[in-house]
Parts: structure tokens; sequence; C-alpha cells
């Protein structure tokens, strides 16, 4: 199984990138990508990419034409001829990164059309549930803002691409492009004064943090959310909990919608990156 990551642009495009930018980068591409394997191989979250286990990542010699490096998943289920890109798991494994880098960057997925429905019975099989890959989303967040150094540090590269297949050719396109805008939904993050109320349902949630997942409907997408002090009460986390069994039981069962009313947290342009709840309704 091979990933490909490329640089263009600006001192990529000779080869070349800022060394202490580069090494951060390939930090970044080599943990998004253990989380995620180890997700595929063994059905857990995991946050530290050492903890990666039934498969190893190995890298190849960075290649000439641009900067770009290509990463191969061996050992266990991913031996050779296993599970290639034209099997099932391989197809697997393209489809949770392609959708880690794409939910990451802002862009909205639509679970029943992409990833769910080519392969709910391979996700269901290995225990990959909505709230994992929410979660791993959420964890692998900084990881791919590494990868953005060296378009936003340095500025040796103006943009990045990630591709998977084979190592000699690798065609199929993972995630959307990495550049200055991309990394601007990531790094930047206003808190609005005024409260608003987001509809949906909960899709995970930590009763350590307080802070959680809320499929919203408006957004037709997973929005962060964390209780502030005055709203951890006994009650709200009734109605999260409420939302988050009946979720799990029926993926987009509406029943037990709630409203989360608080500040919104948003990027530079505008696009909602999370919540600071205030108070918890039942939708009406």
């Amino acid at each position: 199984m091979d990933v490909l990551l490329r640089y263009d642009g600006a001192l990529a495009s000779n080869n070349e990138l800022d060394f202490y930018d580069a090494s951060r980068a390939l930090v970044g591409f080599q943990r998004s990508l253990a989380l995620t394997t180890h997700l595929v191989t063994n059905g857990e979250i995991i946050t530290q990419a050492p903890s990666l286990k039934n498969a190893s990542i190995v890298i190849n010699t960075p290649r000439p034409g641009s900067w770009e490096v290509v990463a191969t998943i061996i050992g266990g289920i991913w031996a050779a001829g296993t599970a290639s890109k034209d099997t099932p798991l391989g197809h697997l494994l393209y489809s949770v990164y392609d959708y880690v880098v794409t939910q990451t960057l802002g862009f909205p997925v639509d679970y029943n059309k992409s990833l769910f429905q080519s392969h709910q019975a391979l996700l269901a099989e290995r225990n990959i549930t909505p709230a994992k890959l929410d979660s791993l989303a959420e964890k692998t967040e900084t990881s791919i803002g590494d990868m953005h150094r060296p378009m936003v540090k340095s500025h040796t590269a103006t943009r990045a691409d990630i591709y998977g297949g084979d190592k000699a050719d690798p065609k199929i396109r993972l995630g959307r492009e990495l550049n200055a805008a991309s990394y601007e939904f990531l790094s930047r993050t206003e808190l609005e004064d005024d409260e608003s109320g987001h509809v949906g349902v909960v899709s995970s949630y930590n009763i350590n943090t307080f802070s959680g997942r809320l499929y919203d409907f408006e957004e037709q997408r997973p929005i962060p959310f964390e209780l502030n002090d005055e709203a951890r009460t006994r009650r709200n986390a009734g109605l999260i909990a409420s939302s988050l069994r009946a979720n799990a039981i029926e993926r987009g069962d509406r029943t037990n919608a709630i409203s989360l009313i608080g500040r919104r947290m948003v990027s530079s342009t505008g696009r909602l990156k999370g919540l600071i709840v205030s108070s918890v309704a039942t939708a009406s």
C-alpha cells in the first residue's frame, strides 16, 4: 500500500525544501497515516504514532520532478499481495484517509454517498464507526497542519497533493490540495460575540472533557463542541447522552435531535469550526 506526498512550486520544483519544514511535514504525514492505518487494521483509535500495531510504515528516497516521497504500509494484513489498492481493504484505507484529510480541511463529507455506501460491511467487520472517524479527523488535525509548513512557514513550496496507488504511478487523489488557504482554515479561529443555536444529533462525546461532535443538520457535517462551565449540568449531559445513544443505534435518526446554543468558533473566512456551548435543549 503506497501513499505519495508531493510538494510543488517555489524551491520544491527544483527538488528542494526547507530542511526543518520538510522534517516536520514528514512527521505529520507519518502520524496521520499511522493513526489511519491503526484504525483500519485494528478498529481502534490511537493518539501516538509509535502505538501502531500489526503494520509498519516505511519511506522511500525523495524523487525528482518536484519534491515528493512515497510511504509504504507493510506487515500483517498489508503484506504484499494481501491488501493492495485493488482489494476492498486497500480501498477502505484510501477512503478513510481521504475522509480524514477532506474533513480536516473543512469540506463536508456525506457518509451515505461516499465511505459508508461503498464499505458498509467492511466498516462493520472492523468496528469502524462514524464516531471513530470523527475522532480520527480531530486527532490528525495537528499533523495535517504540519504538512502545510513548507507552504506557510519557509514558503519553499506553494502546494501539496496526496495520492494513493502504485509507487511508480499513483493516481488516486486523496483529500484536497494543501495550500495557504487550507492552512488558514486549520490555523485561524475567531470566537463570535453573539450566541446561535445549532440543531443536530451527537456523534461523539467525552464525559471527561465535556467535548464532542454534533452532526449539524444545516452544515451537513460534524461540528466539534465543548460545554462551558455553566453548561456542565446533569440535565445537559443527559440530553447529549440520549442523542448520542439514539444516533449510535440508527445513524441519522432525527427523533433525538438536540439544539446546542452557544458562541461559534469560525475561521477567518467564516467557516464554522466549533461551538462553545452555554445551554442544551431538545429540538422543537
